[in-house]
Formats: structure tokens, sequence, C-alpha cells
């Protein structure tokens, strides 16, 4: 019974680190977004600091649904190989936003395209602050059940 609380319990906290990492993605490329547009902290008008309060979350909910199956993959080798590194984490997100530039690319409407250099470098870019932010709340305790079933036999 105990196998499979701690079972439920990483579970939650993947889907807890993956929250995480889609609304530290979300930020980032809103922060990227708004300095290309020329605004500093000091600069900001209210109204674009308030906004943000609605468009982190409304952009990491796309984030979420479409990194969804690369991330997976990547968490599940992550939890299977035991690794527990930034590094991996920070690369791993950097592969799963390249995978999603391949798909928009080879399936997506024209309009979707992302082809601009510096848009696919700040997507990338995301996606490694993602994978860093999943570190930060998940991943260093990647493939804890593993030690914990081997201390339940």
């Amino acid at each position: 019974m105990s196998r499979v609380i701690a079972y439920l319990v990483r579970f939650a906290v993947i889907l807890f680190g993956y929250i995480v990492a889609s609304l530290a993605a979300s930020a980032f490329l809103n922060v990227l977004f708004l300095a290309s547009l020329g605004y500093a902290p000091e600069h900001a008008p209210p109204t674009a600091t308030a906004s943000l309060y609605f468009s982190i979350p409304f952009v990491a909910l796309f984030i979420a649904y479409f990194a969804f199956m690369p991330a997976a993959i990547v968490i599940l080798i992550s939890e299977i190989l035991s690794r527990r590194d930034w590094l991996f984490y920070a690369l791993a997100g950097g592969i799963v936003a390249a995978v999603f530039l391949g798909f928009v690319h080879q399936n997506a409407d024209i309009n979707f395209d992302v082809t601009d250099p510096h848009a696919i470098a700040a997507v990338i870019g995301c996606g490694m602050v993602g994978g860093i932010f999943y570190w930060l709340s998940a991943g260093r305790w990647a493939g804890s059940w593993w030690q914990s079933d081997a201390s339940l036999r």
C-alpha cells in the first residue's frame, strides 16, 4: 500500500513541477516580448505590468499543451534513469522546445510557423528556463521512488 502512495506522491510532484515549468517558461517569454518592444522595468506602464498577471498563466496553458508529449517522454526518461542534475533538465527543456518547433514547421499553418532566428532562439531559451524550473521544483528528486521500492523489500 505504501508503494502506491509513493507513486501517487511522485506523480503529484511531477505534475506540480510541470505546472511550475510552464509558468516559468511563459514568464520568460513574456519578459522577452516586452524587452523586444523596448520596455524596461522602470519604463513599463502600470498597464503592462498588470497585464502580465493575466498573460503569464494564459500563455502557460498553451506552453503546457504544446509541450506535453515531448516533456512527458523526457520526464519518463529522467525518472527511469534517476537524472538529478540541472544541466540535463536545461538541455532537455531546449530539446522539448526544438521538437515543438519541428512539429510546428512540419504540420502547422504558414501563419503559425516560427521562422525568425530570434524567435526560434527565444522559444528554445524558454524551454531551457522551463527545464531548469522543473529541476528546481521536481527534478532534484527524480527516481526517488526507486529507492523507496528498494527499502520496502
